[in-house]
């Protein structure tokens, strides 16, 4: 059996702790190649995840001449996602990129672009969308047990929990803070959720309030105050074309006791739905008020046999049955687009303090 041989770009904490373990699990691939700009960093990663020949770069555009090579994964800072994409893609690769796609719509849609252009398959690593929930949820709302979804909250709220590591408190490489780093996550989940990928109109708020702090409690200890050139917390009113609305809550550290990350709340003309304490579905049955709770410690259908119930596991899995048996991957590149684009209306709306009009999916 022919493996579809794999590339990593970017070695760090996203690559070695899911890209490379759940890719590792799958019979079909191997990784052969792995690219860092720090190459001690691309010889452990060969060493731990590689096969015996596998090859170490610095530069990725040594690894994408390598014309053996069927996939990459980009797992780099946000500001270089969009042009090693691009390039991947053009080089003959197909490409799942760690989310969020880009640092803004401009650069997402070049993206979106050229995987239309190769005919290449583009994915972008929302890897929420694989959890037990989540599927659950969306196989009610495509069933149209929630009727017309027309308010929904997308939740990435944490009180002190700030990545104090590699690039996360730089703008510039990043592009924004808990914004775009866990608030995509839950944006993303609540427009696949309710099928809905056409914005109209996005009113934001980002806030620097807490980043010249010390004694912090943060998870990860205190963040250097003059390295933080991130938001600690941002907010979004997304109101849609048919206009359904939409409130984003983000933040890495906030004065709350709220804190919920990846979640959803959607609310419909026949039920609402919420993953507070657990996914629970409520709804009027017999004129009561009915609360129901589904089960994900057991049973269940499978994704494939054998099937981990890690969302990362799955995803790689079914990122890889969508190339051998050409599939549309789960997450699309158009999709990811409309999530860029959200994010970046609400950081352009907060500068300007003026609601950002969009022209939805990118097309």
């Amino acid at each position: 059996m022919k493996k579809l041989k794999i590339g990593i770009i970017g070695c760090g904490g996203i690559a070695t702790q899911k890209h490379m373990p759940s890719l590792k699990r799958i019979e079909e691939v191997e990784m052969v190649a792995f690219c860092d700009l720090i190459i001690e960093k691309a010889e452990k990663s060969a060493l731990e995840f590689g096969t015996k020949d596998a090859k170490v770069y610095k530069n990725y555009k040594d690894m994408l001449k390598d014309q053996s090579i069927d996939v990459i994964h980009v797992c780099t800072p946000n500001r270089s996602h969009s042009y090693i994409t691009v390039d991947a893609l053009e080089s003959g690769k197909h490409v799942m990129c760690e989310k969020p796609m880009a640092i803004n719509s401009v650069e997402a849609k070049k993206m979106v672009d050229a995987a239309q252009r190769t005919g290449k398959k583009l994915t972008i690593g929302y890897q929420n969308r694989f959890r037990g929930d989540s599927q659950y949820l969306k196989a009610e709302t495509e069933k149209g047990t929630l009727g017309d979804i027309y308010y929904a909250k997308a939740h990435a709220i944490r009180r002190r929990a700030v990545p104090t590591w590699g690039v996360f408190l730089n703008e510039y490489e990043q592009g924004g803070g808990p914004l775009i780093d866990i608030g995509t996550h839950a944006l993303d989940l609540t427009l696949w959720t309710m099928n809905n990928y056409k914005p109209k109109m996005v009113v934001g708020s980002v806030f620097h309030k807490l980043g010249h702090q010390t004694n912090t409690a943060n998870a990860w200890g205190d963040w250097k105050t003059d390295e933080l050139t991130v938001e600690d917390s941002a907010f979004g009113y997304i109101v849609m074309d048919n206009g359904a609305t939409i409130v984003l809550e983000s933040s890495w550290a906030l004065n709350s006791l709220d804190v919920r990350e990846a979640q959803t709340t959607l609310c419909g003309t026949l039920a609402g739905a919420d993953m507070q304490d657990g996914l629970r579905i409520n709804y009027v049955k017999n004129n009561r008020q009915v609360v129901e709770k589904p089960n994900f410690e057991v049973g269940g259908v499978a994704f494939y046999s054998g099937s981990s119930s890690k969302p990362d596991h799955i995803e790689a899995r079914m990122w890889i049955d969508a190339i051998l048996n050409n599939r549309q991957p789960l997450v699309t590149p158009e999709q990811a687009f409309v999530v860029t684009q959200i994010l970046e209306a609400i950081y352009e709306s907060s500068k300007t303090g003026k609601p950002v009009y969009l022209s939805g999916a990118a097309s």
